[in-house]
């Protein structure tokens, strides 16, 4: 019986959605189940599922706090319940990021740079900027549209994203990593899950706002390209500070190209009031 123990895969078919949600949110899911090591090479293919909850608390805490509050408070509050639910995991990239790039000269310099856990200059200005941002964007919409808005932004940045791993290798060893773990490459069906679940939210968004889908798919594509161009000129590899630093900005693109579209916006559905 033993000796047929050995040969049991102990992977179950929920571990590595579960690896993702452990991985990149601060909620207890590892007290349902600790899953195995491997199964968090492959957690930026589950990365857009994590953002279904993510933004949706997010989202939840905007419009119903909007019911209560006022509105600039709901849009704060909502920024701040998402800092809790990550634990500002992207947040840090993002200052790593400004730090690395804008300090460092060189890839070796720039790599200490993100891996350094102080906060520079870049890293303060860049997360103030950034934040800035983000809440006048959504300040600037209705609270539904910027609810709907947070529910579409946040998966389908982290598909996008996720291209990274694909396009480029990782810049470290594994055992430098600040997670000592390195993302595995997709297969097509890694790829065709991505896909899913970053566009169907999207999908739903699209119609229920009118909102023109070539400038919503367009702009984020783009400043997801020119960051894979600065990265891979830089570095010739990607990092987790990268990742999360491109998946906010790809965020706040998405969120600014519909703000850009808020007078045109018409909402299809009478469930919705304006």
């Amino acid at each position: 019986m033993k000796n047929m123990q050995t040969f049991i895969d102990p992977t179950r078919w929920y571990d590595r959605p579960l690896a993702a949600f452990v991985f990149f949110t601060r909620l207890p899911f590892w007290r349902l189940r600790q899953p195995p090591k491997e199964c968090y090479k492959s957690v930026v293919e589950w990365w857009p599922l994590t953002g279904w909850l993510t933004g949706g608390l997010m989202a939840a805490t905007l419009y119903f706090g909007s019911l209560y509050f006022p509105y600039v408070i709901a849009v704060l509050l909502a920024i701040v319940v998402r800092l809790l639910v990550t634990g500002a995991l992207h947040e840090d990239g993002l200052a790593d990021f400004f730090d690395g790039f804008g300090g460092g000269s060189g890839r070796e310099r720039i790599l200490a740079i993100m891996k350094d856990s102080h906060i520079g200059t870049y890293g303060v200005l860049g997360l103030i900027v950034y934040e800035l941002l983000l809440a006048a964007t959504l300040f600037s919409m209705t609270p539904t549209v910027a609810a709907l808005t947070i529910l579409a932004a946040d998966p389908f940045a982290k598909m996008i994203t996720a291209q990274l791993v694909m396009m480029m290798p990782y810049a470290r060893r594994e055992e430098d990593s600040k997670a000592k773990t390195v993302y595995r490459k997709m297969d097509w069906r890694a790829g065709l899950s991505l896909a899913v679940q970053g566009l169907l939210p999207m999908a739903v968004f699209l119609w229920l706002t009118g909102v023109e889908w070539q400038m919503v798919l367009f702009f984020p594509c783009l400043v997801m390209y020119f960051l894979y161009l600065l990265i891979w000129n830089k570095l010739r590899g990607y990092t987790g500070d990268c990742c999360g630093a491109v998946c906010l900005l790809v965020e706040l693109t998405v969120c600014l190209v519909v703000c850009a579209q808020q007078p045109i916006i018409n909402l299809q559905s009478s469930f919705f009031n304006l």
